[in-house]
């Protein structure tokens, strides 16, 4: 069992309890035996500032849209930007598939019976692809509103999508995920005439209330309905990490993940 999330995860899965290779010493030794993740998210972090890589977690629960985000993501950029896929699921290759028949790399990591991506996973992964062919590089975490948000993968930005057939009230029933988002997206707004229960309003106040400070953007990616302002985010995000060049670096000021 995961101590740090309760998921029923061996420790060849879950590599963030096993202490780094090779870890320093004294104090900092202390610190790698506890926190290997944050170590290990660290070393990711760097290669994907050294490749100018523009990294980005998405979480959501099942179904949400995430891979179908991805897609349309693909197909309207694929003239100006490269992107790439790593999917997370507990089994299957499904998603990993979906992507590919856009022409773009996508590695499936399957975590067995593990909630959440770590990021030794992502380490495990990232020699598969050529890093400084890609411009953004997404992490479809699996399906999870809990355990995604509590682990550091070396990402920029924590994108989380809030379905409309879930409900509006999700945040405030899983506040660490939804406090950890850099963007919010409220997606399938197409069922909205016959989700009638759920309100744009409602969801966007559950937000605020869990202490949601990023963006609110609505999505009907079938209906191309708000795709625009989700690839106008996207590229603000990949200019700002680049263009920004007196600033520190995404490693200096990244928040810590949330304590769960």
């Amino acid at each position: 069992m995961c101590n740090t999330c309760g998921c029923d995860a061996n420790d060849h899965q879950h590599k963030h309890h096993a202490p780094s290779a090779s870890v320093p010493e004294s104090s900092e030794l202390y610190t790698a035996i506890l926190q290997p993740d944050e170590i290990v998210a660290a070393r990711n972090r760097q290669q994907f500032e050294h490749h100018r890589v523009l990294v980005v977690n998405l979480m959501s629960s099942p179904g949400s849209g995430k891979t179908q985000l991805i897609e349309q993501t693909i197909q309207t950029l694929n003239d100006e930007i490269t992107i790439a896929v790593i999917e997370g699921d507990l089994d299957t290759e499904n998603d990993a598939l979906r992507i590919r028949r856009h022409g773009v790399q996508a590695e499936q990591i399957t975590t067995g019976t593990a909630c959440h991506l770590d990021a030794a996973m992502i380490e495990t992964v990232l020699p598969k692809f050529s890093l400084d062919t890609i411009d953004i590089l997404f992490i479809e975490n699996v399906g999870n509103l809990i355990c995604p948000a509590c682990f550091d993968l070396g990402q920029d930005a924590n994108v989380v999508l809030l379905s409309v057939p879930e409900g509006d009230d999700k945040p405030e029933k899983y506040p660490v995920m939804f406090r950890a988002a850099d963007l919010m997206l409220i997606t399938k707004t197409d069922y909205l005439p016959v989700a009638t229960a759920f309100s744009i309003h409602r969801a966007t106040q559950s937000f605020r209330n869990v202490g949601g400070r990023a963006p609110v953007q609505e999505l009907a990616a079938p209906l191309d309905r708000g795709v625009s302002a989700w690839i106008d985010w996207l590229l603000s995000a990949y200019a700002q990490k680049f263009t920004a060049l007196s600033t520190p670096s995404p490693s200096e000021t990244a928040d810590a993940p949330p304590k769960c």
